[in-house]
């Protein structure tokens, strides 16, 4: 680590005593593991990102720059979910959409980002680690480290979802109700219709499934878990557990 005036401002990758070798010093070396210290070592991750909105222009008025290289770029975009502030982050993406290549195959349901590579598929860890930013707001990532939601692992979960063909759009528990919306990977699974469970459950009895156009049906229990028949037209449903008498 090299610091100045009290802050880092430079990080081997790696050291090798062999050859007496530093791999990665300056810049690169402070940035590059950023996103990995966001959640244990701020002030350090806060250099990293520090550093690299400097050398890209995010700091100033002018032109970003940088965004025409796919790896440059994806390390920007990725620590921006983290440390960016909204509109400073609407800016770094509005910039560079022209650069990342942004395509939807509504066929496969498929997002992808192509980076301007003409390659017959789309990088993975670039898509990766660039949606692992679009997806994060500011501070998120080292929350869910620092706070992370145990009780999640007690409450009801779905399972068996019929994925490609069906993804969930919304799948929340909010302490006293499971929202759900069912969205088709393409057109022509469109109105269809699939089953999944909710498990981790301590009763099967008294469930009951409020419908997107307010009609309210009862589920049905089988061993440890509720079938849920769902409409593919990425509607909201809400399903809870009601006494049996108030079953309809």
């Amino acid at each position: 680590m090299v610091w100045e005036d009290g802050d880092p401002v430079g990080l081997d990758l790696y050291y090798d005593p062999i050859v007496d070798q530093h791999v990665g010093s300056g810049p690169i070396g402070i940035i590059a593991p950023t996103w990995y210290f966001a959640p244990q070592q701020q002030k350090v991750a806060q250099a990293g990102w520090h550093t690299i909105a400097l050398l890209n222009g995010v700091l100033g008025d002018g032109p970003i720059t940088g965004l025409d290289d796919p790896a440059r770029a994806t390390m920007l975009l990725q620590v921006a979910g983290e440390f960016a502030d909204p509109v400073t982050k609407q800016r770094i993406w509005a910039a560079a959409e022209e650069h990342i290549e942004p395509t939807w195959d509504r066929d496969s349901g498929e997002f992808t980002l192509g980076f301007g590579l003409n390659e017959p598929h789309p990088r993975g860890q670039w898509n990766a680690r660039t949606m692992a930013g679009w997806v994060c707001t500011q501070g998120a990532w080292s929350n869910i480290f620092n706070h992370p939601n145990l009780i999640k692992f007690d409450e009801p979960t779905i399972e068996g979802v019929d994925f490609p063909r069906i993804a969930l759009s919304e799948a929340k528990w909010d302490g006293s109700a499971l929202h759900l919306a069912a969205h088709p990977q393409n057109a022509a699974n469109k109105g269809s219709s699939t089953t999944v469970r909710i498990t981790n459950v301590t009763s099967i009895d008294g469930w009951v499934m409020t419908q997107a156009d307010g009609e309210t049906v009862a589920l049905s229990g089988q061993g440890n878990h509720i079938n849920v028949d769902l409409l593919v037209d990425n509607r909201v449903v809400v399903i809870r557990q009601l006494g049996s008498s108030a079953l309809p």
